[in-house]
């Protein structure tokens, strides 16, 4: 809850400093989206954990690796923040000129998300849809049941006495 409360301040505060776009995504998805997915799995999930029967060394190569390749990778980056950084010499400078007489909207950040980044920012929204219909899918609870070899798609609260009665003959009793 305190992440919420913490992504809506940051909204507030984007929209503060005239970043509309950002805080409306921050909005979204931090207060929203993040909030909701959380508050669901904590509902679905329960209070008290399982004992796991597996053994956690498995995973915990597979992290340690992951890690290693991750960290491999990052070590031929520029150092963060050095004005030698290629970012810095072609793209950057361009946006920050040529934004405003471009596309009119005095805002960088605003320029970049919603006109040079327009494909990536709709692509990072369909992701989040898609995300948000995947989690509403777990939590519907829909199970697929093999009844005289059709499928018939009910919930665990519709089961009717005939069924019941249908379950009992069939296992001879």
């Amino acid at each position: 809850m305190l992440a919420g409360i913490y992504s809506l301040l940051s909204a507030s505060l984007f929209t503060a400093l005239d970043a509309v776009d950002v805080a409306f995504t921050e909005a979204a998805v931090g207060a929203g989206i993040s909030t909701i997915l959380v508050l669901g799995t904590l509902s679905l999930v329960g209070h008290e954990q399982k004992k796991s029967t597996r053994s956690s060394l498995i995973p915990f190569l597979v992290v340690l690796v992951t890690g290693s390749i991750l960290v491999y990778g990052t070590l031929d980056m520029p150092p963060y923040g050095d004005p030698g950084n290629p970012a810095h010499h072609h793209v950057a400078p361009h946006y920050l000129e040529e934004s405003e007489h471009e596309i009119g909207i005095p805002n960088v950040v605003t320029a970049v998300l919603a006109s040079y980044r327009g494909y990536d920012t709709m692509g990072e929204t369909a992701v989040i849809f898609t995300a948000m219909v995947g989690v509403l899918l777990l939590m519907g609870g829909v199970r697929r049941r093999h009844v005289s070899g059709t499928t018939d798609e009910t919930t665990d609260d519709e089961t009717t006495d005939d069924e019941t009665a249908d379950e009992r003959d069939a296992h001879g009793g």
